[in-house]
């Protein structure tokens, strides 16, 4: 109630005023309080004129119609859908207010609700603007497949649990699935490529450039996550995912492979891990083969695969691996090579012992070097 009092949104429920000297609340619209009851947000002047006074009124409709699970006026609605107040959301406010709009939103208790406002009232385009060019094309009805994305990842946040996702990694997970279908879309800026999603951050909703280099390095990860999923789910040989992935460990063993590329993508999305696993097991190829009532849901079904990857995860002991120290440090290296400077050399022997160390989690350092010492001396035998 407090919150609708001070709410800068004009409507008929916020209209309410308390009067500190009756005591008493005063309906000066006289439809405030039956709004209220009734669970409705609605202008007490003519909607269209009312949004395209402050077209900002529109976003704040939709984030406390969502916020409070107020359902939206009829006539609201199809004001907020009008071209005239459209263009207004999109020329007419700053992309910094937007964006602060669409922040609360997202973090807010029912940002699903809220996107899907968005989407329902034709808003998506006015407010996730798009560069004037970008390859490729994106899909006909794409917002709603993004809203959809968000949708699925919120209610399988739900089913799994939230209590390993920050309130920030789960806000994150939320814009990553929002903005899934645009993962591949580049635009040029100066000649260079650069990720469609970087645009809507920076420029559509001005919002921190870290946040929008968090999405896109997730998004990145997505792919590399997808074609190691098979391997905890099913007995796969894991050197086929170093020919998807173009390299190669000649000095690993088979056994460790899947250990080894694993721990390389979680030391690179770090504590992200488990939200590039929802977005991955989102995206997983799942079977429903039956029919029956009984039978699991999509959903529940990918929380169960989310479940056996990140049980295996914490079975190989990877949950924390990007805080590992290494054996040998630079002038380890160094000295074991005989080297007066550092330089490209030095750099693929640290990449090189990262991967036998993940390999080898119980080694010490003596052991360390007794290895890379042998793989000198092949290397020069070789040559």
């Amino acid at each position: 109630m407090v919150t609708l009092l001070n709410s800068p949104f004009y409507t008929s429920v916020n209209s309410l005023f308390y009067n500190i000297n009756t005591n008493s609340v005063e309906d000066f619209t006289e439809r405030g309080i039956s709004d209220l009851k009734s669970g409705k947000i609605v202008t007490p002047l003519p909607p269209k004129q009312t949004f395209l006074d402050d077209p900002l009124r529109v976003l704040r409709a939709i984030r406390f119609g969502a916020r409070f699970g107020f359902i939206l006026d009829e006539d609201l609605k199809l004001a907020a859908a009008d071209d005239d107040v459209r263009a207004a959301i999109a020329e007419k406010i700053s992309r910094e207010r937007v964006g602060h709009e669409i922040g609360l939103m997202i973090s807010g208790n029912q940002p699903t609700k809220a996107m899907m406002y968005v989407e329902e009232l034709h808003l998506f385009w006015s407010v996730f603007s798009l560069p004037s060019e970008f390859d490729p094309p994106v899909p006909e009805k794409c917002d709603r497949l993004c809203v959809s994305y968000m949708r699925s990842t919120d209610r399988l946040l739900e089913l799994i649990g939230g209590s390993f996702f920050t309130d920030d990694q789960r806000r994150l997970c939320l814009y990553s699935a929002l903005f899934l279908p645009f993962r591949h879309t580049v635009y040029r800026d100066k000649k260079k490529k650069i990720p469609v999603v970087s645009y809507i951050f920076r420029n559509s909703l001005k919002l921190k450039s870290s946040d929008a280099e968090a999405v896109i390095n997730l998004h990145k990860t997505l792919d590399k996550f997808l074609s190691l999923m098979p391997f905890f789910t099913s007995e796969y040989d894991a050197e086929s995912i170093e020919v998807s992935w173009k390299r190669e460990s000649a000095d690993i063993s088979s056994s460790s492979k899947l250990r080894v590329l694993t721990g390389l993508l979680l030391i690179d999305i770090k504590e992200f891990w488990r939200v590039a696993l929802v977005l991955s097991v989102l995206l997983y190829p799942v079977d429903i083969s039956c029919s029956t009532e009984s039978a699991p849901s999509e959903l529940v079904k990918r929380t169960e695969i989310f479940k056996r990857i990140e049980d295996e995860i914490l079975k190989l002991g990877l949950e924390n691996v990007w805080e590992m120290k290494p054996l040998l440090n630079g002038k380890d290296i160094m000295n074991i090579l005989d080297l007066k400077t550092g330089g490209p050399v030095v750099r693929e022997w640290q990449q090189r012992l990262l991967e036998w160390q993940l390999a080898h989690p119980s080694a010490t350092s003596d052991a360390c070097i007794d290895w890379m010492k042998e793989s000198c001396s092949k290397r020069s035998r070789t040559n």
